[in-house]
């Protein structure tokens, strides 16, 4: 009804359209670890192209999809019916999650039809769950067992031509056993969103390369190393890491792949705080539930 390129309004929901034609199906890809299928659709003059592809060691169904997108004022959205029986739904947001009812019994739950979310979606019985993953787009709705995603929001004002031409993105339906914890969607929700690079090079001189590198690793599964970059006004590198799952933990192991010989505590701008025990190697600290720690780190 108003701010067209921002708000979605509830009553989007009284005319709904089906795309149900597909006028292609190909298989695309076979081979011992992975198939993809490719489904071509068509609505109205629009054409979505779909790679569904199937591992088989990891129950991720990913679905990579490119659109040539020429409508406007049309809402795009992805629907899963899912066997699974919750009241509660958990969404990803930047260093933790926040849980949604998924009924709309009042109106408070009435006015958060659509919820703002980062990498994944969760909607989680006693002893199995179902997971939906992004790599890039943003508002989830989840009601009774139907998870959807927003693709495309098609605005016309302020820019007529905001949403129309070509799109890539990528959403995945992970299945797994237990909640959202035990079902390891945090670390997949990372898989997707920062995926495996392979890269080539150069011979190393004494012939032989280690079996493993890291600049800086963490021993903990609930411990997420979010950012390792550049300090902005000196030499050293800046580690910030945050606790996933609402554990408490103490004893965390940071060990860094090359010697060390200053580190310190620091602020989210980088302004030191105080210094830090450590050894050549790394350092040990706690983390309070969802609680953020950034250092800064002088290498030898």
């Amino acid at each position: 009804m108003a701010f067209d390129a921002w708000d979605i309004d509830i009553y989007y929901q009284d005319k709904l359209t089906e795309v149900d034609d597909l006028v292609e199906v190909a298989i695309e890809e076979t081979g011992p670890l992975r198939g993809t299928l490719r489904l071509t659709w068509r609505y109205a003059d629009s054409l979505i192209t779909q790679r569904l592809t199937l591992y088989r060691d990891n129950p991720r169904i990913d679905f990579r999809t490119t659109v040539d997108w020429a409508e406007a004022q049309t809402l795009l959205k992805v629907a899963f019916q899912v066997d699974v029986r919750s009241t509660r739904a958990t969404y990803d947001i930047q260093f933790g999650q926040i849980e949604r009812p998924t009924h709309w019994n009042t109106s408070w739950d009435w006015a958060r039809f659509e919820v703002s979310a980062h990498k994944w979606a969760d909607l989680s019985e006693g002893n199995y769950g179902v997971a939906l993953l992004n790599d890039c787009k943003y508002g989830y709705d989840i009601r009774d067992n139907v998870m959807r995603l927003t693709l495309i929001k098609s605005a016309v004002r302020p820019d007529p031509l905001a949403d129309k031409g070509r799109h890539e993105f990528t959403y995945s339906l992970l299945p797994h056993q237990g909640d959202w914890r035990a079902g390891g969607v945090v670390q997949a929700g990372y898989d997707l969103n920062v995926p495996l690079l392979v890269t080539t090079t150069e011979a190393h001189p004494d012939g032989h390369l280690p079996t493993s590198f890291g600049l800086v690793t963490v021993d903990r599964q609930n411990v997420v190393i979010e950012t390792v970059k550049r300090a902005e006004d000196d030499d050293a590198w800046v580690v910030r890491v945050y606790e996933t799952m609402q554990y408490r933990s103490r004893g965390v192991r940071l060990n860094f792949g090359q010697p060390v010989r200053r580190v310190q505590a620091c602020n989210l701008v980088e302004q030191e705080v105080q210094d830090i025990a450590f050894d050549r190697d790394g350092l040990t600290f706690d983390l309070a539930p969802y609680e953020i720690q950034t250092f800064k780190v002088w290498f030898a």
